[in-house]
């Protein structure tokens, strides 16, 4: 049984996997709270699925890029999971999902062909961005950058593309990662695999004062 999060968008998803199909998916219903709602929409999600923690075989956590508070809240909690339950963390580009599921649905209704790119909401009226081939491969990126500086005419999956349609006339859905396509990714391989690191892209708001400079 897979369970899969993702906090790198502003709100929290969650979901479980048997191993053919998604059991439970979850997303939050207020934004920017992850650290108050991830614990208790896993504990739900577990409950509906009939779950207990000790059936997990695995955790998949999507590592940004995205806010630091967020992508850290996810990302220890998969680790603190992983360690206790003694089973694997997987971390993946959350750009990844969003552009493995928009392949999956363009293969139905033809909304995403050839090159694209992905876009999110990177605040600070920035977005991260990352290019895709046909197959939904990433070829460069992520990157965090102003609209502007990176506006295309290609098709743009992602919040980002809603957004700023004047950069991105071209946007198309999804707009944020689902837990439930991230656990049909790593279930069916369509997504590298990495490790549970975060995808910043930036330093965070909140640093550590240096050391003051000695007065000559």
């Amino acid at each position: 049984m897979l369970l899969a999060f993702d906090t790198a968008s502003p709100t929290v998803t969650v979901a479980l996997h048997d191993g053919n199909e998604v059991t439970v998916e979850l997303t939050s219903d207020q934004a920017m709270r992850h650290g108050e709602q991830l614990a208790p929409l896993i504990e739900r999600a577990l409950a509906q699925g009939g779950v207990a923690p000790g059936d997990l075989t695995a955790i998949a956590v999507g590592a940004g890029p995205g806010p630091f508070t967020g992508l850290r809240v996810g990302l220890v909690t998969a680790r603190t999971l992983g360690h206790v339950l003694g089973i694997p963390v997987h971390g993946v580009c959350s750009l990844d999902v969003l552009a493995a599921e928009a392949i999956a649905n363009g293969m139905a209704t033809g909304a995403v062909e050839g090159p694209f790119l992905v876009a999110t909401d990177a605040r600070r009226k920035e977005v991260y961005l990352a290019s895709y081939d046909e197959r939904g491969r990433r070829v460069e990126g992520p990157v965090v950058d102003r609209p502007a500086a990176v506006a295309s005419d290609l098709p743009v999956v992602g919040e980002g593309g809603a957004l700023y349609p004047d950069a991105f006339p071209g946007a198309r859905p999804p707009l944020r990662p689902s837990a439930g396509f991230l656990a049909r990714a790593v279930a069916g391989w369509l997504v590298e695999l990495l490790d549970p690191e975060p995808l910043y892209l930036r330093r965070p708001d909140a640093e550590i004062p240096r050391s003051p400079k000695p007065v000559s």
